[in-house]
Formats: C-alpha cells, structure tokens, sequence
C-alpha cells in the first residue's frame, strides 16, 4: 500500500532502539519508551501560504530526524507502524 501525506504532513517510520542501554541494563518492552528518531519515508505538497504558493519543506525523503514525543498520528501499512506528523513535529535534523 502507498501514502500520500497531504498538506504539511509527513510520513515517517520510528526507527528502534537497542535493547541494551549503556552499563549493559537490559530494558524490558513494557519499560521502554517510544523512540523519537524517524526516517522520514513521504512528503506531502507543503503548507499552503496566504498568496496561494506552497512552502517548502526543510527536510527530504530518507532524512533521519528527532520528531515530538506526543506528536503525530499512528497508522499500520503493510504490518509495519508509521507515523503521519506535520512539519512543526519535527524538532531537528540528525545530520
């Protein structure tokens, strides 16, 4: 199945975190949070601005960003969980 995003939205998937933190603590799923790193997989067209032109997004396709905790909607494609956020979701990009 394919994914549009419209508007300012993007499509990203969470990207996993190790099991083992540092000290070799060992962190049970229950425990775990949910991770703030995303790849972004899909872009829609951008925000519309007031003149009617669209602004451009800062980030690409395939970019690795830290995304907001709360931010966003969860949805399955294909048995895998993404994640449809807008563009002020993304905090930063990890270069």
């Amino acid at each position: 199945m394919k994914v549009k995003p419209l508007g300012d939205r993007i499509l990203v998937k969470r990207l996993e975190e190790g099991d083992v933190k540092k000290g070799g603590i060992i962190v049970p799923d229950s425990a775990k949070e949910k991770p703030q790193e995303a790849k972004v997989i899909a872009l829609g067209q951008g925000k519309l601005l007031e003149n009617g032109k669209r602004a451009p997004f800062e980030v690409k396709v395939g970019d690795t960003v830290f995304i907001n905790k709360y931010g966003g909607m969860e949805i399955s494609i294909d048995d895998e969980e993404h994640l449809i956020v807008r563009e002020e979701d993304i905090l930063a990009i990890i270069k």
